[in-house]
């Protein structure tokens, strides 16, 4: 038994360091002084830290990229709520069908849906709009919120909505005053994630954003076929920080909430 446990952690640990090896390259390379990239870095500087935030076509596509980032979190969160509370609450096989339906982005490759979404975008004009990619950036947060919703909800227990109906509540009442306290967490959670897979998301992005409405991510995926600028370390790393921030405050959320209701039982 013991043999078999020290096996699953020596393998999750290969796994770890397989993944973080990316990241502590690009890293130390962001802090190099040097005109390309170089690995060790030969002198420390914050020289491409510097030229990232003092260049106005890259604060530009930052500010795409914050916008769409975090209203499409926001809308992602408002719907991915709705649906999931009502995917809860429903017997219905068809309308739990629709389950399935809203965690597609997940499960069709990425390039497919970017391509399908280049083509709708095309016939509406929404193509290197803003609106286009809030909503492109909604589709594929919508998972995220759904399923840590439902999570929550799956815990909740619906008979305190019941009373609260019957001391005279309606429901719109009942849900923000005794449902959406309890289940906060999940939702928080949920938007976390849809934020970080907006201000990630390059393969959708690199068909649909264009000219002032273009996004960090295709910004550098442009810059690296024309030229590897260290700046792109610089912005990589900060990304990744940002994202494992955010990704850190999810599990603390998740683990606050469970001693919560820990202590409560």
């Amino acid at each position: 038994m013991r043999l078999q446990k020290g096996l699953l952690y020596g393998f999750v640990i290969l796994v770890l360091a397989w993944l973080m090896i990316p990241i502590l390259v690009i890293m130390p390379m962001s802090f190099s002084g040097a005109r390309f990239l170089s690995f060790p870095p030969p002198v420390w500087s914050l020289r491409w830290y510097e030229s990232y935030l003092g260049s106005a076509a890259w604060m530009q596509a930052t500010r795409v990229t914050v916008i769409v980032a975090v209203s499409s979190a926001v809308v992602a969160t408002i719907l991915g709520t709705a649906a999931a509370y009502a995917l809860n609450l429903t017997s219905s096989r068809l309308v739990r069908s629709l389950q399935a339906v809203l965690l597609l982005p997940l499960i069709v490759p990425i390039v497919i849906t970017a391509v399908g979404v280049f083509l709708v975008y095309a016939q509406v004009g929404l193509l290197a709009s803003m609106t286009g990619l809030i909503l492109a950036n909604v589709m594929l947060g919508l998972p995220y919120v759904v399923t840590s919703v439902l999570v929550g909800l799956r815990k909740f227990d619906i008979t305190q909505e019941m009373v609260s109906r019957s001391l005279g509540m309606n429901r719109w009442r009942t849900f923000f005053a005794v449902t959406l306290p309890q289940i906060r967490p999940s939702v928080i959670t949920g938007m976390l994630f849809a934020f970080i897979s907006a201000l990630d998301e390059t393969v959708v992005s690199l068909f649909i954003s264009g000219g002032a409405n273009q996004t960090l991510t295709k910004k550098m995926f442009t810059a690296l076929r024309d030229e590897i600028d260290p700046t792109i370390a610089s912005i990589s790393s900060l990304m990744t920080a940002i994202s494992f921030i955010l990704v850190m405050l999810a599990a603390i959320n998740a683990r606050s909430t469970e001693r919560s209701q820990g202590r409560s039982a």
